[in-house]
């Protein structure tokens, strides 16, 4: 199987040793993260304080967000993290007027549901949808959850777990239906999977950098439909949700006419800075791009671990999948260090060990640690 993006290898220095098979959880460090980085360093060695480059970090950072995701960059907030983006929504909701329900499902990521069960003392009702791992049906069961009573549909667009996929723009269309929003943690999907937000009609997507984006953790983009945004008052805020951060008017709370009224104290610049240069590259390649090969290696990965008989507890068709594939193992813990000791990162969750390949990874990666995998669970 050719690799048609052989030509980046050689600007993840850690291919020359291992094999990086863990973006469901951190991506491989590039050459162009480890620069801004060090670019970082050196601004703040030569400069001691520099707000003017800080600054236009995060604002570059945005723009490559929005370009990825087909927004403009004013619809974007920066937070700390996925959790943190969820409970700046949270704040600004009300489960009041017949409407306290908000409908998840059990294979989302559970910070993100725990975000919502603690609006419970606010009048928050949680309806935890049952959702099966292998499954293609999660967003079928979301939208037939959805009511009158229904506030906030919250999905995951791939799922950590197994890597499912959850069609954004169906169970969108079954909350407007009903006069809800549909919040999207897009955190195992952006860089792997496109995303139109304006063709899916999102109303509410959240990302954190440190899987498929190729950053670190301790940013997370936030977009919110400019309609609804100027719709939500959030009382989680800090001075840099404010019409003019730098005004220093402690007696006026005014919120940005935009999704930057969700941003909350000092953003993460240095974790900017990376998310800047990571997303440049991944924009460089292009997305759509980057799911086409995925589905491929996610083929090769379904059609190796049946040869190996390994289970997947991953959907079989690799549209209805992200890229990670995930491996029943029992003691997935212990076997992910060993495969480590073999040369291949991994990440276990519970009792899978999950493959998860991204565009610099090749057929041949993704044979070679499933048939480790299997020698050391045989």
């Amino acid at each position: 199987m050719k690799h048609p993006f052989s030509s980046y290898r050689k600007l993840f220095p850690i291919l020359d040793n291992a094999v990086q098979l863990s973006s469901c959880s951190q991506s491989a460090l590039s050459l162009p993260v480890r620069q801004a980085i060090d670019e970082y360093l050196d601004v703040w060695v030569r400069r001691g304080a520099d707000w003017g480059y800080w600054m236009d970090q995060v604002a570059l950072a945005r723009a490559e967000f929005a370009r990825m995701i087909h927004a403009d960059v004013e619809d974007i907030a920066v937070l700390g993290s996925v959790s943190d983006a969820a409970s700046a929504i949270a704040s600004a909701l009300r489960f009041d007027a017949g409407r306290p329900e908000v409908v998840t499902s059990t294979l989302d990521f559970p910070s993100i549901c725990h975000v919502w069960l603690a609006q419970q003392p606010r009048g928050a009702q949680v309806r935890l949808v049952a959702a099966e791992a292998g499954r293609t049906d999660t967003g079928a069961r979301i939208a037939a959850a959805v009511n009158e009573r229904t506030a906030l549909v919250s999905v995951s667009q791939a799922c950590f777990y197994d890597g499912q996929i959850v069609d954004i723009a169906a169970t969108g269309r079954a909350a407007r239906a009903q006069g809800a929003i549909q919040f999207v943690d897009a955190y195992q999907s952006a860089g792997s999977i496109a995303i139109d937000v304006r063709a899916q009609e999102v109303d509410i997507l959240a990302a954190g950098a440190q899987k498929y984006l190729l950053g670190i953790p301790g940013i997370a983009f936030l977009y919110v439909r400019p309609e609804l945004a100027r719709q939500l008052v959030p009382t989680v805020t800090g001075w840099f949700g404010r019409v003019d951060p730098f005004a220093f008017d402690p007696a006026q709370l005014d919120f940005a006419d935009s999704a930057t009224r969700f941003n909350t104290g000092t953003p993460p610049m240095m974790c900017a800075s990376v998310a800047r240069a990571s997303m440049a590259l991944l924009n460089e390649i292009g997305v759509p791009a980057i799911e086409a090969y995925l589905q491929q290696l996610s083929a090769v990965a379904i059609e190796e671990a049946a040869r190996l008989d390994l289970e997947v507890a991953s959907p079989l068709d690799p549209a209805a999948k992200g890229a990670n594939t995930a491996i029943r193992v029992a003691n997935a813990a212990a076997v992910q260090a060993q495969m480590l000791q073999s040369g291949y990162v991994v990440s276990a969750r519970n009792d899978v060990i999950r493959i998860a390949p991204h565009f610099y990874n090749t057929a041949d990666d993704v044979v070679g640690a499933l048939r480790e995998l299997a020698r050391l669970t045989r």
